[in-house]
């Protein structure tokens, strides 16, 4: 993967009740409230925080 690609990221489900792993993984893609969408840098490190917390997330390249 090149580092140059971007993906779009947003939160559609809430950390709310969820494990404490998985609301660092979306705090460190920097997401902070429902439908917020960030630009984070298509790398391992974001693949596998996405990855892991999936089931809150929509994603879409940029």
């Amino acid at each position: 993967m090149a580092s140059n690609k971007q993906l779009k990221v947003t939160l559609k489900r809430s950390v709310i009740g969820r494990l404490a792993s998985h609301q660092a993984c979306v705090a460190g893609l920097g997401l902070r409230r429902l439908h917020q969408t960030v630009t984070v840098q298509d790398t391992p490190e974001n693949r596998g925080m996405i990855n892991k917390v999936s089931y809150l997330l929509a994603v879409e390249e940029a």
